[in-house]
C-alpha cells in the first residue's frame, strides 16, 4: 500500500511485517526507522538505528542483564513492589489508573533497575513521550516533541558526564562500555536514551491499558480471577488488542518485491505492528478480546534482532500487576478516559477508575 503524504510503502498485514521484520540484510534501521529524516538523522547509530553487526554489538552490551535468566531472581523484589504499590492506591476511593497506578509502579521499578540518579526522575515518562512523537512524520506534534526531547538528551549527557548512574545497572554498563573504548561519549549519551525511553512508556501503556480493557469486558476479568493461570496469556491478548507502538519504519537496502509489489531500493517501508496484530488472515475473530486466546506470537514487541529488548520485564512488571489486581480487584469501573494523541503511542492520558473489590 502506497502512501502517497508519507511517501512510504505501508504493510499492514501480519505476514509481510513478519517476513521483513526478520530479514534484516533488506529492510534496514539506519535512515529509516522514523519517518522523517531531520530524526533519523539524530538517532543515527543508536539502538533504534543501526543494524547487522554493529546492532548485535549495542544490543549485547546490556542483554545479559534482560535474559529471562537474569531477570528471574528480581521476581519476588518485583512482585512486593508492585503489591505495595496497588495496595496504596486501592485505599482510595477513586484513581487514575494511569497516572496514579501505572506511572507510579513503573516508576518505582525501572529507574532503579536502569540505575538512574532520583534527581529529574520526574520527568522521565514525559520525556519518552516526545521521544516517541518525535518518531512519526514532521508535523506540529512532532516538531515541537524535540525541544521536549531534547531535555532527556541533556539529562543523559549529564548521566554520562558526570558518571552518576547507580552501580549495577544499565546505566552502569554504559558507562564501563565507555571507559574501555567500546563505545565514544556520544555513542554513550545515545545508549542512555535508547535504554530510557522504551523500558517507560510502553510499560505504563501496558498496565492502564489492561485495566481499561477489563473495565470494558468484565467477563474476561472473571476468567482471569477464576483462573490466573491465564494472566500471561491475557497481556499477550491485550498487546495484541491495543498494540501500543503502533508502527516503525524501515530503509529498503535493495530491489526486492513485498506481496508481489516492487520495492525499489532506497524505499522506505511503514511495518505497522497495530495493524498487523488485527489481520483477519492471521487471528480467528481478531476484533474480539479474548484472553482465552493466546496470541503469543504476536508483533506487538516488535520481531527479529530489533525485537523489544525489555519485554522480559514489562512482562514481570504487568503480570505482577494483573496478579494481584485479581486477587483484590471484583470489577473495575471506568469513565471520561482520555486517549493519548501521539505520532506513534496508542496509550492514554488519563483512566478515572472506581473499582469493586472482595
Amino acid at each position: 500500500m502506497w502512501l502517497e503524504s508519507q511517501g512510504v510503502y505501508a504493510l499492514p498485514r501480519y505476514d509481510e511485517v513478519k517476513s521483513t521484520l526478520a530479514d534484516d540484510g533488506t529492510f534496514r534501521t539506519g535512515g529509516g526507522v522514523s519517518l522523517n529524516d531531520h530524526y533519523n538523522g539524530l538517532i543515527g547509530g543508536s539502538t533504534f538505528a543501526s543494524d547487522g553487526e554493529r546492532h548485535a554489538f549495542l544490543r549485547g552490551l546490556v542483554g545479559h542483564k534482560l535474559t529471562p535468566k537474569a531477570l528471574r531472581p528480581m521476581r519476588g523484589q518485583i512482585e512486593e513492589t508492585v503489591e505495595s504499590v496497588i495496595d496504596e492506591v486501592l485505599t482510595r476511593d477513586s484513581f487514575d489508573s494511569v497516572n496514579e497506578l501505572a506511572r507510579n509502579l513503573v516508576m518505582a521499578i525501572v529507574p532503579d533497575f536502569i540505575g538512574i540518579p532520583s534527581d529529574g526522575r520526574d520527568h522521565l515518562i514525559g520525556w519518552a513521550a516526545a521521544n516517541f512523537n518525535c518518531h512519526g512524520p514532521l508535523n506540529d506534534r512532532a516538531q515541537k516533541s524535540m525541544e521536549v526531547a531534547g531535555h532527556m538528551a541533556a539529562y543523559a549527557t549529564k548521566l554520562v558526564d558526570d558518571r552518576s548512574a547507580q552501580p549495577g545497572g544499565l546505566a552502569h554498563c554504559v558507562l564501563d562500555a565507555m571507559d574501555e573504548g567500546q563505545v565514544d561519549r556520544e555513542q554513550a549519551i545515545s545508549l542512555m536514551i535508547d535504554y530510557l525511553v522504551p523500558s517507560l512508556d510502553t510499560t505504563v501503556t501496558g498496565v492502564s491499558t489492561a485495566i481499561w480493557l477489563f473495565s470494558q469486558f468484565p467477563e474476561q476479568w472473571d476468567l482471569v480471577r477464576e483462573d490466573p493461570a491465564l494472566i500471561g496469556q491475557a497481556f499477550n491478548e491485550v498487546v495484541r488488542f491495543e498494540t501500543p507502538v503502533r508502527q516503525f519504519g524501515r530503509r529498503v537496502a535493495r530491489d526486492t518485491e513485498i506481496a508481489g509489489v516492487p520495492i525499489p531500493e532506497g524505499c522506505q517501508v511503514l511495518v505497522m505492528f497495530a495493524s498487523a496484530n488485527r489481520d483477519e488472515r492471521k487471528w480467528d475473530r481478531p476484533d474480539v478480546f479474548d484472553v482465552t486466546r493466546n496470541p503469543a506470537d504476536h508483533v506487538g514487541f516488535g520481531y527479529g534482532s530489533h525485537g523489544c529488548a525489555g519485554q522480559g520485564l514489562a512482562r514481570l512488571e504487568v503480570q505482577a500487576a494483573l496478579k494481584v489486581l485479581a486477587e483484590r480487584v471484583t470489577r473495575f469501573e471506568v469513565s471520561g478516559e482520555v486517549r493519548t494523541v501521539n505520532n506513534l503511542m496508542r496509550a492514554f492520558d488519563s483512566i478515572p477508575t472506581r473499582i469493586r473489590t472482595n
